[in-house]
């Protein structure tokens, strides 16, 4: 087969993958047919592609990171169920108030994602805070899930270091790395994307008073938490608090304490497990009077940690497919052959590949399997540190990932009850547009200085 006709069968495959998810339909059924029409036009046989290629993406994947997902799931749910993340969120309302609407919502946001709590959990918790915040503030309803993904979709996933979400993880597996790299570069990109970010909501804020909108109840909206505030004990918040530094210390202080004790040396995979399972013994033992509620959290956690999983993984088998074809051979050629720095080309695949599956993890584990080691290849050629490698893929992963078929977008304008022609406009500008900028910006940038 061309190789030409097989690379026109990748990007038709990739615009029907992008298509199906955008209209709602599972991404399990909808990535091996696209993969199974990438791998006819590739000349491919369909039975040796289905269960060779994707079967074993697939399953290479979960084999990697499910402990990951399934700890993160229970971890996240715990602090759900158990009204620890509430509490904590409840508290830094308190102390920020109404006036300062926008901050309100993101920082309990970027706290609660740097702490290790899914991005999925956080949009379910803060929800009815930032419910609240914005009828006090008098604000528009529709503006609230801007704010939301700002907090939980961009900068804790991707540029702060340490940070235990997987799209800062998986780098590290092919880049020999640890969670905190590239510090300098990381602090940069949360500028980058932090400050115009945030500033934008403000002017959104500004021009909803200007226009003289007002707050409009959510018919559909229950405060399922109402009737358990009284029962909440004062020191609650702190059980929402103590899990997340748990988290974060042992992510990245205690492997370096075991290493330099000679007792073992941990892997960041294996640091990010022991770490949320950490944060999920802390929760369970400060909420130890809740016991009821420890063994259905940890049910609903496992069980939605299935899906997370293999919606990411099925993703990740399309792009073994994608691999296996001799278009491939001219896409991925193009790519490291890209003007600019291996950071550019970097910068480029990842967010496109992203943006084509609407995840960042899938994506970003996509273009690492096929063109990481060429770039750490090149990078030990020219003296670059693979923390830069590092940072920029786990930066691009959190920028096209976010385009109106992503998963986490619909679960948050669903949570909202609002439409994509009400809310999208402002994710899409804090987490798409802004994000895109920002990491070709700085790939840019740090490559015209190695």
């Amino acid at each position: 087969m061309s190789p030409m006709i097989s690379l026109a069968g990748i990007v038709i495959g990739l615009i029907l993958l992008m298509y199906l998810a955008y209209k709602g339909h599972s991404i399990i059924w909808v990535a091996p047919v696209c993969a199974v029409l990438v791998a006819i036009m590739g000349g491919l046989s369909i039975l040796d592609s289905y269960l060779g290629d994707y079967i074993e993406g697939v399953a290479g994947y979960i084999v990697s990171w499910f402990p990951a997902f399934f700890l993160g799931a229970v971890y996240g749910k715990l602090m759900d169920m158990t009204g620890s993340a509430r509490s904590l969120a409840s508290k830094l309302v308190a102390l920020i108030g109404p006036n300062f609407a926008v901050a309100a919502v993101v920082i309990p946001c970027l706290l609660m994602t740097f702490g290790g709590i899914s991005l999925f959990v956080v949009v379910f918790v803060i929800y009815p805070m930032g419910y609240a915040i914005y009828r006090a503030a008098d604000l528009p309803r529709t503006l609230l899930p801007g704010a939301i993904a700002f907090g939980a979709f961009g900068i804790t996933m991707t540029a702060v270091p340490g940070t235990p979400q997987i799209q800062n993880i998986i780098p590290t597996e092919y880049y020999g790395t640890t969670a905190t790299a590239a510090p300098v570069m990381s602090v940069v990109a949360i500028l980058l994307i932090g400050i115009p970010g945030y500033l934008y909501l403000e002017w959104r804020v500004r021009q909803a008073r200007k226009k003289g909108l007002h707050f409009v109840e959510d018919p559909k909206y229950v405060d399922n938490f109402a009737d358990k505030k009284d029962a909440l004990p004062k020191w609650h918040w702190l059980s929402g608090l103590v899990p997340l530094v748990v988290v974060v210390v042992m992510l990245n202080v205690l492997p370096n304490i075991l290493k330099n004790a000679g007792v073992i040396e941990l892997t960041s995979s294996q640091a990010i497990v022991v770490a949320l399972f950490g944060g999920i013994i802390v929760t369970c033992l400060m909420n130890i009077r809740q016991f009821k509620t420890l063994l259905p959290a940890v049910n609903e956690g496992a069980n939605g940690s299935l899906i997370a999983i293999m919606n990411t993984a099925c993703a990740v088998g399309f792009g073994s497919v994608v691999k296996a074809v001799p278009g491939f051979g001219l896409l991925k050629t193009a790519m490291l052959n890209m003007p600019g720095s291996i950071l550019f080309s970097e910068a480029v695949a990842v967010n496109v590949l992203a943006g084509a599956t609407g995840s960042a993890s899938g994506g970003m584990s996509i273009a690492l399997e096929a063109l990481a080691p060429q770039y750490l290849e090149k990078a030990n050629a020219i003296g670059l540190n693979p923390e830069y490698l590092h940072r920029i893929a786990s930066l691009a992963s959190g920028g096209l990932d976010t385009l109106p078929h992503n998963g986490a977008v619909l679960t948050l304008l669903a949570v909202s009850n609002c439409t994509h022609k009400e809310s999208y406009m402002d994710i899409c500008v804090t987490s798409c547009i802004i994000p895109v900028i920002a990491s070709l910006l700085l790939s840019l940038i740090w490559g015209l200085f190695i």
